[in-house]
């Protein structure tokens, strides 16, 4: 009479193990595909930012080339404090030169 429970005993633990093992395996494969989604998704979102930024510095070195006419590839961090402040000073001299141009521009009109 006691081998039937001594039986079960051994089926309920080979059952569990086998579960267990089930368990792992499927949390394995579901951490390993979060992990490759993640990978994924930071890739892309590297890609991303890469693109925009290039796009960003390509606008950027048009607007440059546009502006002065020549190949200028001085970004922002070439320039410094004090040439920035010049640079606003000269900006600021051309706008005036533009009002100013303007002014006698309407003032000639009829």
């Amino acid at each position: 009479m006691s081998k039937p429970p001594v039986h079960a005993f051994f089926v309920g633990r080979a059952l569990a193990e086998a579960l267990y093992e089930q368990l792992e395996s499927a949390a394995t494969n579901a951490f390993s595909e979060l992990g490759k989604f993640d990978a994924e998704q930071r890739e892309r979102l590297r890609q991303f930012t890469d693109r925009v930024v290039e796009r960003a510095n390509r606008a950027s070195d048009e607007a440059m080339q546009t502006r002065t006419g020549t190949d200028r590839t001085t970004t922002i961090q070439d320039i410094h404090p004090a040439d920035l402040q010049a640079t606003i000073d000269e900006l600021r001299a051309e706008v005036a030169l533009v009002r100013s141009e303007l002014q006698r521009y309407r003032s000639c009109l009829p």
